[in-house]
């Protein structure tokens, strides 16, 4: 007996590692330290910072890994498992540094995670951090063949002086939401229970919905909003707060930005609901109240501003191609959103 008739193949791990490499490489800046396959990866520490705070995340992509592997395209889910996690540390104003990843599997399938990690190190570079290193994990009898699952880890950095943490917003701020790219990665096991209850394939092309398939729709990656909101905080632009709506939709994240005595009233007529969260509403038979809790209903990233700069706002975000709305208004109350 030996490791392989175990039903770990010690050789391909090996293969996978070296395979991948180019794509790791393709994502790291400066500060990287040494080659991948060590024990660690090594970062070293960006110049110019006075006080610097280090900010770390971690984030997976739930069950929008069953849709990818039911249609069998791989290349997509990694990009939202790095977007889920730089995201949500840039909401304290942070920049990512680095990314490290843990995929899992039963089965080592070259092909199908080389596409998953070059999925990774797209994201990566879009939102301007190092793929540092990660685990491949091969549990034979632990996941299905085939199957496997992911979870991400970024550290990201901020001055201290800088760092957004709900004490900066005040009453008359206004909420200016920018467009997600659909549902990014939360929402799906409602998703797949609408699937399943309405008899509907993967494959199937809802004519409301463009002629595209539902998979190549609930694929569609999670936007990442790094290099605007980096931009956005260096320019002219003060931003007192911001929220990542996934998980939970606005009624959990929105607050998340503020603190308790405030709560923010949101206009549900300044945007408009993309047309594929209309359609799991009706096919589900779920309620506005249901949906606006699971789904970020087209608004993926919000941010904080007075209220004589929210026009601004949206068409600074405008002009470089992110869709934004002045949603609400910060009030005084308790926490709460508070819907028009």
């Amino acid at each position: 007996m030996d490791y392989r008739a175990a039903g770990v193949d010690v050789e391909a791990g090996r293969a996978f590692v070296h395979r991948i490499g180019q794509d790791v490489k393709s994502t790291h800046r400066p500060e990287v330290l040494g080659a991948l396959g060590g024990f660690a990866g090594c970062f070293q520490l960006p110049t110019g910072y006075e006080k610097p705070v280090l900010v770390s995340g971690t984030d997976g992509v739930g069950t929008k890994l069953k849709i990818a592997n039911a249609i069998n395209r791989h290349d997509t889910i990694g990009i939202d498992l790095v977007a889920m996690c730089v995201n949500d540390i840039l909401t304290t104003g942070a920049e990512p540094l680095f990314f490290l990843d843990y995929v899992a599997t039963g089965k080592l399938e070259s092909e199908q995670l080389a596409e998953v990690v070059a999925g990774i190190a797209s994201g990566c570079r879009e939102s301007g951090c190092a793929l540092l290193g990660g685990e491949t994990a091969e549990m034979p009898g632990f996941y299905p063949v085939g199957e496997y699952d992911l979870a991400g880890f970024c550290v990201g950095i901020v001055e201290k002086d800088r760092l957004l943490d709900g004490s900066r917003v005040e009453i008359g701020d206004r909420a200016i939401a920018l467009a997600s790219s659909g549902l990014h990665s939360n929402g799906f096991s409602l998703v797949r229970k609408v699937m399943e209850i309405q008899g509907l394939s993967w494959h199937d092309r809802p004519e409301i919905l463009g002629g595209q398939s539902l998979g190549e729709i609930f694929l569609t990656p999670t936007r990442i909003y790094v290099k605007p909101i980096l931009e956005a905080l260096r320019s002219s632009l003060d931003i007192h707060g911001m929220a990542h709506i996934t998980g939970g939709g606005l009624p959990e994240n929105l607050p998340r930005c503020f603190n308790a005595d405030r709560s923010v009233r949101i206009d549900r007529a300044t945007w408009k609901v993309p047309p594929v969260f209309q359609w799991l509403a009706d096919r589900g038979e779920v309620s506005q109240n249901a949906m606006f809790e699971t789904f970020n209903m087209g608004l993926g990233y919000i941010i904080i501003v007075p209220p004589q700069q929210a026009e601004d706002a949206v068409k600074w975000f405008g002009d470089r191609g992110f869709e934004g709305y002045a949603i609400g208004e910060v009030i005084a109350g308790n926490g709460t959103l508070i819907y028009e």
